[in-house]
């Protein structure tokens, strides 16, 4: 294809178009809706293009795309509102910037946590618009190199980043990312259909656990009670420091870093499949792989936002590659992303390419503009948001256990949504308490389904190659790019480990009881032990190779952490516990007593509806828990149960029913 005689001209009439008035009402229309959406922790990109995916259809395609696009390329910028200043993933691809986002936001420096996020974001959304430019051209070629046995050590190179995320002692990092594995094949097995711990007497565990509910449990819930019972606004400090200027230096001093982070971005998003559910933990290893000093890492160093950030709002532009020129969807939210092109009666793929050049770019230009629309409106909002660090956190707990829930129920629908979200909240608390790696747990169960359906479509077929002979197996599964992947893999494991030490998820310290952390230890034995029986019965050969695998190891794992334990000193790290030796055992109220309160708007839920059980809660945690005046709980009260009420009919979405809406016909919002 001749550059100047046909993409040049495209790449103008693509421009022309998306600058006419409507159309850029509907970017900045989309852009508004992105924000609101990334904003709220557990609503992403696949909700953002539901809401919107109704009024597609019948639309002009260039107007279509803008509000989509617009819509899109803005939810990785704004979701790090709440990874910062609350500690919650706004989405997938916010999981890494919590780890330094959310304690900068807690030492008062939350303004300059978000510019430099915010700068990031930007930067990596024009470099993928570049990339993307450039990839419509010539990514055909390298998309097909990738094969089964490439995929697979893509995902294995993944599953490395635990190494760096391992913290004091790896042997918990790989027993929690074996824990993520094994929770990821919970439900029927891919291949056979087998069920894996799970049986059709409880339906909801037949189809496995949703990402979102993991990520909300593992990581919402924790956090959240924590704040709650240290009972201060999030902030430590009384001011939010220099804020914004502060953090666009910062990101102009790691403007390398930032580069880098978006390449990261784009090559990852271009896979199918792997996305941004593992692209800003990729980041954060680079991150901390490339940086001499690695003390401050976990604690709130800036570099630790700006390499996840950069390379989050990249990967769209990379993902956008096999959607448009392949039509498969490169995430979850291209999937969704398709259906919005097919409402626009627009073919993506190759014919696209050829026939409709110029809207393909519009996508491009759609993307830029909006990245610049959107990382402006949030710099010039963040001072003003980032106050909400001030306030007094037992006033925004009850408001945040009210979006978990509802974000956590649309997963499914399912009452299921809330009891698996209480289970795996308390898992991640005693994750966070005994010192696991939740990263690593949580990258386990990302990767999980991919590194098996990866693992058994390049066993069958390696297997059929080496039956004709062995250098023709050998040829399939040691390629020139598998072997590159091999050698980054290795390298990231022992650059990994020898930096995971300094990466704490806490500051807690050995307690000097042993009891507690060996019981835990015991526990998570017990399930991996029954997950390795029930593995071991499945009668299809498939369906049991994975999970019999993953638990053996971990196993394996549990038990030479076993032995440390009865080897060590009641001194050595292995034994950290935060309830005893950390900032946790000063904290004012008690871990279980304010877990309650969580526990107690979901059983309420379960017997009476969200919005009866939502009231109910607000009136009692406002008036008891927060120690507000009668007219200030009516208030916050109303507040809250009125904007989750306007929000649910804005989405079209229903509340979790409860057993009284079994018994009587209620109308909407009570049912």
């Amino acid at each position: 294809m001749d550059l100047m005689n046909i993409a040049l001209p495209a790449l103008t009439e693509a421009l022309s178009l998306i600058l006419q008035p409507q159309q850029l009402m509907y970017l900045a229309l989309g852009v508004v809706l992105g924000l609101a959406v990334g904003v709220l922790p557990g609503l992403g990109g696949i909700a953002g293009l539901s809401l919107v995916l109704p009024f597609i259809y019948g639309m002009e395609p260039v107007s279509g795309l803008a509000l989509m696009v617009g819509l899109i390329a803005v939810i990785p910028t704004s979701d790090t509102f709440s990874s910062v200043l609350l500690g919650i993933p706004g989405s997938s691809s916010a999981q890494a910037t919590v780890l330094d986002g959310f304690p900068l936001a807690r030492q008062g420096q939350a303004a300059r946590a978000l510019s430099a996020a915010f700068m990031c974001s930007l930067y990596g959304g024009l470099i993928s618009a570049v990339v993307l430019t450039c990839f419509i051209f010539i990514a055909r070629p390298l998309i097909l190199a990738f094969g089964l046995p490439e995929m697979l050590m893509l995902t294995v190179l993944g599953l490395s980043m635990v190494a760096i995320l391992a913290g004091r002692v790896p042997l918990k990092g790989v027993v929690a990312a074996g824990l993520g594995l094994l929770a990821g094949t919970i439900g029927a097995a891919g291949a056979g259909g087998s069920l894996r711990m799970s049986t059709y007497d409880m339906p909801y565990l037949v189809d496995g656990l949703q990402l979102i509910i993991v990520g909300l449990g593992i990581y919402a819930v924790p956090e959240i009670v924590a704040l709650l019972r240290e009972d201060k606004s999030i902030a430590k400090a009384g001011k939010l420091g220099k804020g914004l200027f502060t953090g666009v230096v910062d990101w102009f001093k790691n403007l390398w870093l930032s580069t880098v982070g978006a390449l990261i971005g784009v090559i990852v998003g271009i896979i199918p499949g792997l996305g941004g559910s593992v692209v800003d933990w990729l980041a954060y290893g680079y991150t901390v792989q490339s940086s001499k000093d690695r003390s401050k890492f976990g604690k709130g160093d800036i570099r630790g936002v700006i390499g996840p950030e950069s390379s989050a709002n990249a990967t769209l532009g990379g993902s956008l590659v096999p959607t448009l020129i392949f039509g498969i969807p490169g995430s979850g939210t291209m999937a969704i992303f398709l259906g919005g092109l097919a409402l626009l009666n627009l073919s993506p793929g190759p014919h696209m390419v050829r026939q409709n050049l110029d809207v393909t770019y519009t996508i491009v230009w759609s993307l830029a503009l909006a990245n610049v629309i959107g990382a402006g409106l949030c710099i010039l909002l963040a001072g003003q948001i980032a106050k909400v660090t001030r306030i007094r956190f037992a006033i925004l707990a009850p408001i945040l256990f009210m979006l978990i829930a509802f974000a956590a129920f649309q997963s499914r629908q399912s009452m299921g949504d809330l009891i698996a979200l209480i289970c795996i909240g308390f898992l991640g608390i005693l994750l966070r308490r005994f010192d696991y790696s939740r990263p690593a747990f949580l990258i386990g169960f990302v990767l999980s389904s991919q590194a098996e359906a990866f693992a058994n479509m390049a066993n069958q077929i390696a297997t059929s190659r080496f039956n004709r002979g062995f250098w023709i197996g050998m040829d399939y599964i040691a390629s020139p790019l598998a072997l590159s992947i091999l050698v980054l893999t290795i390298a990231s494991v022992i650059i990994g480990l020898r930096g995971a030490k300094l990466i704490r998820q806490n500051d807690a310290e050995a307690t000097g009881s042993k009891r507690s952390s060996v019981v835990f230890l015991l526990c998570v034995t017990a399930y991996v032990v029954v997950s390795v029986i029930d593995a071991s019965q499945i009668s299809r050969v498939g369906d049991k190779i994975f999970p019999l695998t993953v638990g053996s190891v971990t196993l394996v794992a549990c038990a030479l952490l076993f032995l440390r334990m009865r080897r060590s000193p009641e001194t050595d790290p292995v034994f950290v516990d935060t309830e005893q030796g950390g900032a946790d055992a000063k904290l004012p109220y008690g871990l279980w007593r304010t877990l309650g309160w969580f526990a107690a708007l979901l059983g309420l839920s379960l017997a009476f509806g969200f919005i009866i059980a939502l009231t109910t809660f607000f009136l009692t945690f406002f008036r008891v828990r927060a120690e507000q005046s009668w007219f200030m709980t009516l208030v916050y009260t109303v507040g809250g149960v009125a904007a989750i009420i306007c929000f649910a009919w804005i989405l079209g979405r229903d509340f979790p029913p409860g057993l009284l809406q079994s018994y009587f016909r209620l109308p909407w919002p009570l049912r």
